[in-house]
């Protein structure tokens, strides 16, 4: 059977490579690869590795490569048509009909596939004629030049009503065609068939192969109806279902491990203009669940940039109803915003990738946009409405299917509850955010925490108890809780530890000594059938018999349950988990605490010390936290070591 050439590339962009391979061979993260021991000869190190940007993978030891398909057919011994049927299945896609209509359908698509790239060539040698001169007025106004125009393929549409037309019907192209291709305007009341785009500067829009599929188009006119256009739905072009600028963001989004979605085309081509190559857009749209899906195949957790304005803000929050159902492990969202009234192509113009830089620095997870978005919605000052502002929350979470994200979910927002709302020492809770009258939101920081005096700032910063017993302020010889139960953890999971080698590798211990100790643990965890004892062996004979006894009697008490290498493997990945993302956001503050206390110092102002605060009470309110690590598989009861 023969299989259109675009229902292939269907699946093959609905089925990571890795997915599929995993079923197989036991992967490992490398890099932004991964590796593992090769299925088709005997090895002991890997020399097999799988590239999804590239949707390929590489058989060193034995030489073979190839796609998906390829895997499937050698390694389950099926033919090219059984492993084409195997696979649609299991990216839920129908197999293509095969009659004669059907192959119509598909020469047509390849036919307008042609139309398509001849309108784009045909604007292009449009905007460097004599018509063209005011659309590169306006295109070097917005400081695109003639390179990125190029690059881009950018052109213009003449304002004549049949420029376009005329030049494909003198193509041997039927009206036919460009009808279906989306570039005429037709219908009953309408005699002779129109070019859609006149006098508009035209945007290519490709495939995920950079085939041109569709435009878009800005008006020279400010007068028009519509400033954006972009082309119909037609059988190449679905807009929910692709990216501005995909085909160039692939590789860039590969090697830089993130990908940035801002909402137009400018927007695009001025931020890549100043380095930033990963970057994409919707098509005019609100972000639709199959483009999440085309983000998150290029890196696993995007970046969308929106304008601080209310749009902004509102294009953000559906972004989050959007996202929610689809959330799990290696699936999620940051949120950047940029200064009101500033657009990125704005930003890229005025402050260089610098500017650019700050605000991406500065993108926040999806849970802070989620937190903001309910805690805004509306004064806090009764208990009425503090309990609606829960019942939300609780209620929106449910649309997170991953049940063991979703249970995370709720112990962080469980926990920025009891901060927002505080607790008498009777243990009833009580609002620490009371609004004066008119609901304003003066005397409150953000999240609701409660904001100091103006002016106070003579008095010092008390840190919670858990902040006083955390690696952060302890001697610099103690150490931290935390980062021995880490240290531990992988001594005594070898399994876990090459499972989470790349992020064990990265965690910045404050102790140096447990940071030696770490590494040997990785190096001896790559060894296959190694075991605890094994591992333990090996760092005593290193000479750190010593700092392991220190680490245990640091880690007594209420995280001995899972520490020891008789754990259940589910419980300490769990409590490895969440250590890691403690440790790693505890540090990050500690960065950011420094930087708010110059930033204090040099000028005492409101907004300042309110960020001290907020940074403070995040610091505090990662103890809370920490006791959900304690106390998982546990019993009731434990004493919480703090940060």
């Amino acid at each position: 059977m023969r299989f259109p050439p675009s229902f292939l590339d269907e699946i093959k962009a609905r089925l990571p490579v890795s997915e599929v391979v995993r079923r197989r061979v036991k992967l490992i993260k490398a890099g932004r690869e991964w590796k593992g021991l090769s299925p088709f000869s005997a090895e002991k190190s890997p020399s097999f590795f799988v590239n999804d940007q590239k949707m390929a993978w590489f058989d060193f030891s034995s030489g073979q490569n190839g796609n998906v398909f390829d895997f499937v057919m050698r390694t389950e011994g099926l033919s090219f048509p059984e492993a084409v049927e195997r696979l649609a299945g299991e990216a839920g896609l129908q197999l293509p009909t095969v009659s004669p209509e059907a192959e119509q359908r598909e020469r047509v698509r390849a036919s307008l596939q042609d139309v398509t790239e001849m309108a784009a060539q045909f604007f292009e040698a449009q905007l460097q004629a004599k018509d063209g001169a005011r659309a590169r007025g306006y295109l070097a106004d917005r400081g695109l030049a003639p390179q990125v125009q190029r690059q881009f393929r950018i052109g213009f549409a003449p304002a004549e009503r049949f420029a376009l037309r005329d030049h494909l019907a003198s193509k041997n192209v039927t009206a036919e065609q460009m009808i279906e291709a989306g570039l005429l305007v037709h219908g009953p009341d309408i005699a002779v068939p129109y070019d859609r785009f006149r006098d508009r500067v035209m945007f290519p829009i490709c495939d995920r192969s950079g085939r041109v599929i569709a435009f878009g188009g800005r008006a020279m006119e400010k007068d028009v109806a519509a400033k954006y256009l972009n082309s119909p739905e037609t059988p190449l072009f679905h807009k929910g279902h692709v990216l501005y600028n995909h085909h160039n963001a692939r590789k860039a989004a590969h090697d830089s491990g993130n990908v940035i979605a801002v909402e137009g085309y400018v927007d695009v081509i001025s931020m890549s203009a100043v380095g930033f190559n990963h970057v994409v857009a919707p098509l005019g749209t609100a972000l639709t669940a199959d483009q999440c899906e085309l983000l998150w195949r290029m890196a696993p957790e995007p970046t969308l940039c929106f304008d601080g304005d209310r749009a902004g803000r509102k294009a953000a929050y559906r972004a989050i109803e959007t996202a929610l159902p689809l959330l799990g492990p290696g699936k999620s969202l940051r949120f950047a915003f940029l200064p009101d009234g500033q657009d990125p192509d704005d930003l890229a113009r005025s402050g260089g990738a610098t500017a650019i830089t700050e605000v991406l620095e500065a993108a926040k997870p999806l849970v802070d946009v989620l937190w903001t978005r309910e805690t805004e919605a509306g004064p806090l000052d009764t208990p009425e409405r503090r309990a609606a502002l829960e019942r939300r929350l609780m209620e929106t979470i449910k649309a997170i299917q991953d049940e063991t994200l979703r249970r995370h979910y709720k112990a962080d927002l469980d926990q920025r509850l009891r901060g927002l709302f505080g607790e008498t020492q009777s243990g009833r809770q009580i609002y620490q955010g009371q609004r004066p009258q008119g609901g304003s939101r003066a005397g409150r920081g953000r999240y609701g925490a409660p904001q100091a005096p103006r002016g106070y700032v003579e008095q010092g910063l008390t840190p919670s108890a858990g902040l006083t017993r955390s690696s952060l302020l302890a001697p610099a010889s103690a150490l931290s809780p935390r980062e021995a139960l880490i240290a531990l953890l992988a001594m005594n999971q070898p399994i876990l530890a090459s499972r989470y080698a790349e992020e064990l590798a990265a965690v910045d211990f404050a102790s140096r000594d447990l940071s030696r100790m770490v590494k040997l643990v990785l190096d001896r965890a790559a060894v296959p059938d190694i075991d605890a004892l094994q591992v333990r062996h090996a760092l005593e004979a290193a000479g750190l018999g010593e700092l392991l006894g220190r680490a245990e009697r640091v880690t007594s008490g209420s995280m001995g349950w899972c520490i020891g290498p008789g754990a259940a493997e589910a419980d300490a990945e769990e409590v490895l988990k969440q250590a890691l993302a403690l440790h790693r956001r505890a540090r990050a503050l500690h960065r950011e605490l420094k930087s708010a206390e110059q930033a204090l110092g040099s000028e005492a102002t409101d907004a300042n010390f309110n960020r001290l605060r907020e940074i403070q009470a995040e610091l505090s309110g990662i103890e809370g936290r920490e006791a959900v690590i304690e106390g998982f598989g546990s019993s009731v009861g434990r004493q919480s070591t703090g940060v």
